[in-house]
């Protein structure tokens, strides 16, 4: 509740992969329940095909198993968050540099459908460092196959965010960290072609646009939302 402007305001995630279509929101608001018709519209997030040889696309079944074992630990990450909300006001871009890899896009290796691209690509030097975007508790930091060095911070009521391909890691899991505070150097560790950050964020389990959290957490405060500006 907003004592200044008289109003709720909160942050509802709508997961890429949802179907179009008109919803129900239900709010309880001191102990009474509120109704709202949402609206899911269609969005084409674009696509890309790519054809590799097997010796990329094709794994082991050692690594097959790691793939499995990581999956599952990640998984975990999602079944709980604290309780309170541990940001506050804007989020800020972990680094300053532009977009090189969309969100949502789809990708198809040898015309076969992959996951879509669930986060967002930055411009990053390599060793160049990574902020984080709001306060929060460090959660899960591993080396992964896929994402390489990664760092996932809880920002409680089910905010998550992700940092990938990181170079060092230079938080510990537990830790209480705050908004601006250096968590790590950019790299090109896991699957990754070049040294950038890829950015995730999931919102009660749903995978989110990080840009739009960026615009959407805005409304809480008038802090500058970018890396450049702190």
């Amino acid at each position: 509740y907003d004592t200044a402007s008289s109003e709720y305001k909160g942050l509802l995630g709508i997961d890429l992969d949802q179907k179009p279509g008109v919803g129900k929101l239900s709010v309880a608001i001191d102990g009474t329940m509120h109704e709202f018709p949402l609206l899911v519209q269609s969005v084409d997030f674009g696509a890309r095909r790519l054809t590799l040889p097997p010796s990329i696309t094709v794994f082991d079944e050692p690594t097959l198993a790691r793939i499995k074992r990581e999956q599952d630990m990640v998984a975990k990450v999602w079944e709980w968050s604290e309780p309170t909300r541990l940001w506050k006001g804007s989020f800020l871009s972990p680094v300053p540099g532009d977009i090189t890899g969309k969100f949502g896009v789809r990708t198809f290796i040898n015309e076969e459908p992959r996951s879509p691209h669930s986060g967002v690509d930055l411009r990053a030097e390599n060793n160049e460092n990574v902020y984080c975007s709001n306060s929060g508790r460090v959660v899960l930091t591993e080396d992964l196959f896929f994402s390489g060095k990664s760092v996932f911070i809880d920002h409680g009521l089910n905010l998550f965010t992700m940092y990938f391909h990181l170079n060092e890691v230079l938080v510990e899991e537990g830790m209480l960290v705050k908004k601006g505070q250096i968590i790590g150097k950019a790299g090109s560790t896991g699957r990754s072609t070049g040294p950038h950050l890829h950015w995730g964020v999931r919102l009660n389990g749903s995978r989110v646009n990080p840009n739009e959290l960026l615009e959407a957490s805005d409304r809480f405060s008038y802090e500058a939302a970018s890396a450049g500006k702190r």
